[in-house]
């Protein structure tokens, strides 16, 4: 059995850490929250993974530590943002935090942000907004790296550009959270490292060959993964993942186009609050029907039952809060590091 730590310790000891790397208290504690939500969730690439990262670019500068985002634009439901390349979690809460407010007085409030931090797991955000009795939309793109081919094509051009979504019903809320590509960069770059290989053919390589060996995507001819779809329905992920781009880079008005600045990502975020349209009864009436409708589905075989999106994620949260979160092998040992040299305590079982 491996060794569980409470929800509570990890967010403590992952805040202490980047507190310790020069982070402001606040931002310290809702990047660490949000790295032990996806942790929490499932999510292992996109949770305590990361903070070794991160950690890393607040040494060497690539993350910065104190400030505020620049307003590029205030309309007042339409606002833009210059991250200043400061945390992406605190940013998009904060973000998610001014659209919630103002989607309750505007029916819909969007917040784009440019030169934004990386954001971690998008699927992380969500529970807040969907408690509210609100829906909210969160993507992101990383205009200075790629990892994936557009359909037809054999080299990385654009990022996973995950899309994430939450809306409450008369239950549990529905919560999504799909990369455009047929996989994300953090499975990717993990079964590289273990020497593991994809469950299919995810991925071409140089030539254009389909592949499931994440090594065919280094070296000096480097293939890609395919488009969300894969071989022969990747157009439908490429096209979203052009969406995904022109929401984020393009509303930002900042991305591939411009010199590269390191890890970054650019962000959309929208809150709508079913009040000020059909009214939130109705609105929770129709989303709760169509959940107990899609639930009560008969299977087909290999199927004991329907789920909806995102309540795989929340029994495991909710099992998780109870006996503790059971990290993903090596996290914790590849801090130890780190803890030693910010002069954390490290974590214990």
């Amino acid at each position: 059995m491996s060794a569980r730590y409470e929800a509570t310790r990890l967010v403590s000891f992952a805040a202490a850490l980047l507190a310790g790397a020069g982070l402001d208290s606040e931002k310290a504690r809702t990047v660490a929250e949000i790295l032990v939500e996806g942790d929490l969730l499932g999510h292992t690439t996109h949770g305590l993974q990361l903070l070794a990262p991160y950690l890393t670019e607040l040494e060497n500068g690539g993350m910065n530590r104190t400030g505020e985002p620049g307003v590029v634009a205030d309309f007042p439901a339409a606002v833009t943002w210059d991250g200043r390349r400061l945390p992406g979690p605190w940013l998009v809460v904060r973000a998610l935090e001014l659209a919630a407010e103002r989607a309750r007085r505007l029916g819909v409030c969007t917040v784009v942000i440019r030169r934004c931090h990386h954001t971690a797991c998008l699927a992380a955000y969500l529970r807040p907004i969907t408690e509210q009795g609100l829906m909210a939309l969160v993507t992101c793109s990383d205009p200075t790296c790629g990892g994936v081919a557009p359909h037809g094509g054999r080299r990385s051009l654009y990022t996973p550009d995950p899309l994430a979504a939450g809306w409450p019903t008369d239950g549990e809320p529905v919560i999504l959270d799909v990369s455009m590509s047929i996989t994300t960069n953090g499975l990717t770059k993990r079964l590289l490292a273990e020497g593991g290989h994809f469950p299919g053919q995810w991925a071409v390589d140089g030539e254009g060959k389909p592949t499931d060996n994440p090594a065919d995507l280094v070296g000096e001819n480097p293939g890609a993964l395919l488009p969300m779809g894969g071989l022969d329905h990747g157009h439908k992920g490429y096209a979203l993942a052009l969406l995904v781009e022109a929401l984020t880079s393009g509303l930002a008005g900042r991305g591939r186009a411009d010199p590269p600045e390191g890890w970054t990502a650019n962000v959309f975020v929208q809150v709508l609050d079913p009040a000020l349209y059909g009214s939130r009864e109705d609105f929770v009436r129709q989303t709760g029907w169509l959940a107990d409708a899609c639930r009560d589905t008969p299977t087909r075989p290999g199927f004991d039952r329907v789920r909806l999106p995102g309540e795989a994620g929340l029994k495991r949260r909710a099992e998780q809060l109870q006996r503790g979160i059971e990290l993903y092998p090596g996290i914790l040992a590849g801090l130890a590091p780190w803890a030693e040299k910010l002069g954390v305590a490290a974590l214990t079982d």
